[in-house]
């Protein structure tokens, strides 16, 4: 204790219990991003605020509703999400929520690129048609959640199977969540846009729809011609080469998010014949 009556131990106590709870709070949070459950965090968040507002204009009615929705809301929380929670507590048991990956960053991204690139140039080769959505910032689990659960590691072999023609899983989407393949077979909301050529068919649309409505990055194999585009804020690119594709997910999925390069000769000739 100094003269000043400050004791620094405490402080320091203080400041790393607060860290920890931040700490733990942030990892909860990156669990349940993209899933329903995040809908449910800032239900959660509303009801809260609803009840502060309440005490602060005494509002009767609407302070009783508020803590009877707090008072059993939990309960109803732990019965709902039975099985999230079982499964967050199964990763706890496991020290996967707060491990570190033996992987650099750069390494799975690499990863990540390497494995949809490799899969789209054998199915244009073959004019196998494919539709893939990678989720970036803004989650796609309502769009999961329309599809079969795959949660399995992305590698070029599994992703082109899904695909292979006349298979329970080829017609839809496959949404891909950093280097796993999440669900197969999902419906994506069609853009209405009147500016989509009319040569273009519904995986295109489906494309474009997905990202109109999120900032995923969605790649489509044309079953007709094999070629190779890609949708990104609304924006679609049409023949994108094997290097080219390569380039357009580096640019886009690096790990800062960086903007993306800019389009090869190749890529702008593709997009202005769109």
């Amino acid at each position: 204790m100094l003269d000043g009556g400050i004791d620094f131990l405490n402080i320091l106590r203080v400041v790393i219990d607060i860290g920890l709870v931040w700490y733990v709070l942030y990892k909860l949070i990156m669990l349940i991003r993209g899933t329903k459950a995040i809908q449910l965090l800032k239900g959660i968040v509303v009801v809260f605020v609803v009840r502060l507002i309440s005490f602060l204009f005494d509002f009767q009615t609407i302070k009783w509703i508020t803590d009877q929705a707090i008072d059993w809301g939990f309960l109803v929380i732990i019965i709902l999400f039975q099985p999230e929670l079982r499964r967050a507590l199964e990763q706890l048991g496991r020290g996967s929520i707060f491990s570190r990956s033996t992987k650099s960053e750069e390494e799975i991204l690499q990863q990540i690129i390497d494995s949809i690139v490799e899969s789209c140039n054998y199915m244009a080769k073959r004019r196998i048609g494919a539709l893939i959505t990678i989720e970036r910032e803004t989650g796609v689990g309502e769009y999961t959640e329309t599809g079969i659960p795959i949660n399995a590691e992305l590698t070029h072999q599994l992703l082109t199977n899904i695909f292979t023609p006349n298979t329970p899983l080829h017609d839809g989407a496959v949404i891909i969540k950093g280097d796993t393949i999440v669900a197969a077979a999902c419906y994506l909301p069609l853009s209405e846009s009147p500016f989509i050529s009319k040569e273009l068919g519904t995986r295109h649309r489906a494309a474009m729809g997905i990202s109109e409505v999120t900032d995923a990055i969605t790649i489509v194999v044309s079953e007709e011609t094999g070629y190779i585009s890609a949708t990104k804020n609304g924006e679609l690119r049409r023949e994108i080469s094997e290097e080219a594709l390569r380039d357009y997910l580096r640019g886009n999925l690096s790990i800062n998010f960086k903007p993306p390069e800019k389009l090869s000769n190749e890529r702008k000739r593709g997009k202005k014949n769109g």
